[in-house]
């Protein structure tokens, strides 16, 4: 009991600290999906914000009694 079978090598070693320092510092899918959602809410609001300045805008340009 408490024997060990084998001793890891420098190699296995390194390669195992490693893959959890990778494991540690990789993005995830759910802050990826965080970002895309918050470009797409920026986008979208700059888009809304123009589009309304714009039509607002092409409204006051029409005047009924100029024909």
């Amino acid at each position: 009991l408490g024997k060990q079978d084998y001793k890891k090598t420098r190699p296995m070693l390194r390669a195992t600290r490693l893959k959890a320092e990778a494991k540690k510092t990789a993005l995830g899918v759910k802050e990826i999906a965080l970002v895309l959602a918050a470009i797409l809410v920026f986008l979208l609001a700059f888009y809304a914000f123009f589009y309304l300045n714009v039509s607002n805008e092409v409204d006051l340009d029409l005047d009924p009694d100029e024909n």
